[in-house]
């Protein structure tokens, strides 16, 4: 089959690319203003499970493809799915996201513009954003019933990011609109983070204080354009730790504690991530050459 003359070198070349490890940084919610690299490939999973007062423990999972079109823009897939303990388990939908960067050298604040279209639907538990009133009881509904609210919306963001002395500084705007009703929803995430050392050491190791970033974020509901302002709102402040292994691997760990009474009460996020080198520029020789010959 001329499939497998593909899905070979491609297997191949995944063993020996090099590896490196991602720029985001330790957050979940929170987006920085690194981009990913040229031809760069990031395969990750962001999961957050918890306990909603009146519902059963879930665990939402988002599997993120992240490749970097070029110096200014990088491009994502998302696919989600989730599980809650005594009722199911069901993929949710996908999410296509795009960031932008808007100035090409690095400044004090640097901007960087995104856009996302998310068809899912509203049993989906991941929990990549809070937004609108976004809270607690969207998450102890049954599956069967939350299933059927479809969610295809637009959703922009207006990011900022600084480099400050080791530090890192995000700020996140956020906007919401589903495609056919509903009105316009807010939210925001902030986060500030570093690594445990600024100068790297010549060996490759895997517990040099360079290779852990901590850092903590802050993220919730600004309500709609109807009613705007933190009224009936969640909001989370969340430690977070990224542990970056020398064959480029990044664990990241972060309990969220909601502080509203509208919050779900302790989400516990987790996630590992895994970035291949050149990947873009491996697969376009492979397919141009999938037999390996000159």
């Amino acid at each position: 089959m001329r499939l497998g003359r593909y899905v070979l070198p491609i297997a191949g070349a995944l063993t020996f690319l090099p590896f490196c490890s991602a720029g985001e940084g330790p957050f979940f919610i929170t987006y920085t203003h690194q981009m990913e690299e040229p031809r760069n490939l990031e395969i990750a999973t962001k999961n957050v499970t918890g306990r909603p007062r009146g519902g059963n423990r879930f665990l939402g999972a988002a599997t993120e493809f992240e490749y970097g079109v070029t110096g200014w823009w990088t491009s994502e897939i998302y696919l989600d799915g989730q599980a809650t303990r005594g009722d199911s388990a069901l993929f949710t939908g996908y999410r296509w996201e795009n960031r932008f960067r808007l100035l090409p050298r690095e400044h004090w604040i640097n901007p960087v513009l995104y856009l996302e279209f998310e068809n899912i639907n509203g049993a989906d538990k991941g929990l990549l954003e809070v937004v609108g009133n976004d809270g607690n009881d969207d998450l102890i509904g049954p599956n069967a019933d939350a299933r059927r609210e479809k969610k295809r919306e637009l959703e922009a963001k207006l990011i900022l990011g600084s480099h400050y002395k080791g530090w890192t500084f995000a700020e996140n705007f956020i906007a919401e609109k589903n495609i056919r009703h509903e009105p316009y929803e807010f939210g925001y995430a902030v986060g500030a983070s570093r690594p445990l050392a600024l100068s790297a050491r010549a060996q490759r190791c895997n517990f040099c204080p360079e290779n852990f970033q901590v850092g903590v974020e802050a993220y919730g509901g600004l309500g709609t354009h109807a009613g705007f302002g933190l009224r009936d709102t969640s909001h989370y402040v969340a430690p977070t730790v990224a542990w970056t292994l020398a064959s480029g691997t990044t664990f990241k760990i972060s309990p969220s504690f909601g502080v509203t009474g509208t919050s779900a009460g302790l989400l516990l996020r987790f996630g590992v991530s895994y970035e291949i080198a050149q990947f873009g520029r491996a697969t376009r020789r492979l397919f141009h050459n999938p037999g390996g010959n000159d």
